[in-house]
């Protein structure tokens, strides 16, 4: 290791790395080292794909979900306006019709409805 001239020239030449105990834990743990960051950077590399691929779908996702969404708003003013228009259609034909007075209108609700109710048991 005193001869710096031949170590140099035996790591430029032959790729020989000398070492003695002093230095063979530091080569060691370097070379470790560099172990370490290929395996890191071989998985970040497949890290990077598999988010590339969800960015895709989640694109795609996004898509779908406006899609949905815009038929679903294109649904609720359909029956807004079904609603709207049926309600004053039947709004008109009861404007002829005479209102009873609220007890008179429940009693008769209600006996229709026990009417029924009867009916279903009895079945």
């Amino acid at each position: 290791m005193r001869n710096t001239n031949l170590i140099e020239q035996l790591q430029r030449d032959y790729k020989i790395v000398v070492t003695g105990p002093t230095t063979l834990a530091a080569i060691l743990n370097s070379l470790q080292m560099g172990f370490r960051t290929l395996a890191i950077q071989k998985r970040s590399g497949e890290v990077w794909k598999v988010l590339g691929a969800v960015k895709t779908e989640f694109g795609k996702f996004g898509e779908i979900l406006d899609k949905a969404r815009r038929k679903i708003q294109e649904a609720d003013r359909e029956l807004d306006s079904l609603v709207k228009q049926r309600t004053d259609a039947i709004g008109r034909k009861l404007r002829q019709i005479e209102e009873l007075p609220t007890h008179e209108a429940n009693n008769i609700l209600t006996e229709g409805v026990s009417k029924y109710d009867d009916e279903e048991e009895v079945e």
